[in-house]
């Protein structure tokens, strides 16, 4: 068998994983410890992305003439890729949350919901809030108003009957 057909199904397996993935972040791994790198590896497993560390030609084979093909031009030293079909910031946010622990660590560049970023713009996208953090604030912003107007409502009903107005307060003559 050649070395090509040998190739062929792992080309396929990496097309495969990053077809249909709301993020795809290219990463390079180079110095970081075995603890740093299974810390990250349950971490992003935990979330729900696949990480893999794959050869640079291999990637680039299963990268070309897709939407993918701007991180072709990035593949140059030891890297591996965060793949999510979820969340398209938790990849980026897990792997700079790992930075202090391991200063060798870079994002180098990603594929986020078909657009290209490059490594600064993948490490201001780490600091996006998660979805579920999003919606939560939405929500609170919406319920703020109504959640004070109640509050006053609940102060006037509640308020001492001596401080009502005069005209309420009077028994009515006959």
């Amino acid at each position: 068998m050649a070395k090509v057909e040998l190739k062929q199904p792992i080309v396929e397996e990496i097309a495969a994983s990053v077809k249909d993935a709301d993020a795809v972040i290219l990463v390079n791994y180079q110095g970081i410890t075995v603890a740093g790198d299974t810390a990250l590896r349950k971490e992003l497993r935990e979330a729900g992305i696949n990480y893999k560390v794959c050869k640079n030609t291999m990637m680039n084979f299963a990268f070309k003439d897709t939407e993918f093909e701007p991180l072709c031009a990035h593949l140059k030293g030891a890297n591996a890729i965060a793949i999510s079909k979820d969340d398209a910031t938790a990849p980026s946010r897990i792997i700079k949350k790992h930075f202090k622990a391991n200063p060798t660590l870079r994002l180098v560049g990603g594929i986020v919901e078909g657009k290209f970023y490059d490594e600064k713009q993948v490490e201001a996208l780490a600091d996006v809030p998660g979805r579920e953090v999003l919606l939560g604030r939405l929500f609170g912003s919406m319920q703020s108003p109504v959640a004070n107007f109640a509050r006053v409502l609940k102060q006037i009903a509640e308020k001492d009957p001596s401080a009502a107005p005069a005209e309420e307060a009077a028994p009515a003559e006959e």
